[in-house]
């Protein structure tokens, strides 16, 4: 078995967790995640629909924050290109059962051509919900983008952030130092144009990661504590708090293995296993579309590149509908993290 800092040097690998695992079952694969769906009779897990079109459009952003698991930052060179971007609007044209296009990053509104995609996707599905996950602080991050706001209510597109906390410490530490200042100063201008605001039809909600090695609390508690304190303070006002547990890939990884609390919670995350958590996991009615036009069952799978198990189908260009909703879902033992407790997803908890 190698040690944890011999694995330092593939932090992105999947089966890095499976130290813990073979520690706790010796020899067996009691711990790992098919095991647990096997014994729900889950395994092997398949789609329910295919409604979710999640399409990363680059690793590029204006920040560089610890937990990422796209480990994403200014210096990264993947981007969309336009003929990708085509070929998503012909799969958006094409499936009827979609219903939402969730536009990622990175800072996906860094991608040149990210109004462009926006604007075709709205005049291609004038009915679709578009979201797009907004770091906040790219709306001060260059004077081109402080428009955003009115550019996102023009086009009826669905905002979700990121914010840590409610407070300067906890945010910045996690997310960098001024974040929280900037990130409060880009909510009140999306309030400004209506977002979060009642009877707008602009929706703001707000996605809150736990900064250390646990599970997050209660998400109908959290919204109510951050909604409290961002209106009580600050004058903010938002629609709802998604609770999201960082999964063990990537920065967080990296993060858990120097902490020294690596082993300790992948036990929690197995401990916290939950059969509810599992049925409503987001890869089984979501499709989530890389940079360069790869699919995947979901976004932390493509940052294990864990492509689509559709032999000859894992690309935009050979779409394949009926393959795609009769899959067998790639699963491997990051998984843990979407099934623990309450679950968590793009959309906060799932039970």
């Amino acid at each position: 078995m190698k040690s944890l800092k011999a694995q330092q040097h593939s932090l992105s690998d999947p089966t890095v967790e499976l130290d813990v695992l073979e520690q706790r079952h010796p020899g067996g694969t009691e711990g790992h995640f098919h095991h647990f769906l096997e014994r729900i009779g889950m395994y092997p897990l398949r789609p329910t629909a295919l409604e979710i079109f999640q399409a990363n459009l680059g690793k590029m952003c204006n920040q560089t924050c610890k937990h990422c698991h796209v480990d994403a930052g200014p210096d990264r060179k993947e981007i969309m290109d336009r003929d990708t971007m085509s070929l998503c609007l012909d799969v958006i044209r094409r499936e009827r059962s979609l219903n939402c296009v969730d536009l990622t990053g990175g800072a996906p509104e860094m991608n040149p051509d990210f109004r462009w995609f926006v604007e075709e996707i709205r005049a291609l599905r004038p009915d679709i919900k578009i979201i797009v996950r907004c770091n906040l602080t790219i709306i001060l991050a260059n004077p081109r983008f402080r428009d955003l706001p009115e550019f996102y209510k023009e086009n009826g597109v669905e905002v979700v952030s990121s914010l840590p906390y409610f407070t300067a410490m906890k945010t910045d530490s996690q997310r960098g130092e001024g974040v929280f200042g900037k990130s409060l100063e880009a909510l009140q201008l999306l309030n400004a144009v209506g977002y979060g605001k009642e009877g707008s039809g602009l929706t703001l909600n707000l996605v809150y990661n736990p900064s250390g090695a646990f599970l997050p609390a209660s998400q109908a508690g959290l919204e109510a504590e951050f909604k409290k304190k961002l209106w009580d303070r600050f004058g903010v006002a938002f629609n709802s708090l998604f609770t999201i547990t960082n999964l063990p890939i990537s920065r967080f990884l990296d993060y858990l293995i120097n902490s020294g609390n690596y082993e300790s919670y992948m036990e929690k995350l197995l401990d916290s296993f939950n059969p509810a958590a599992a049925a409503g996991v987001m890869c089984r009615n979501t499709i989530s579309v890389g940079w360069d036009g790869y699919l995947y069952d979901c976004d932390f799978n493509q940052m294990l590149d864990l492509k689509v198990a559709v032999p000859g189908g894992v690309h935009l260009r050979d779409w394949d509908s009926q393959a795609l909703s009769t899959r067998a879902i790639e699963v491997n033992n990051h998984c843990f993290g979407c099934t623990a407790g309450a679950g968590s997803s793009c959309g906060g908890a799932t039970v």
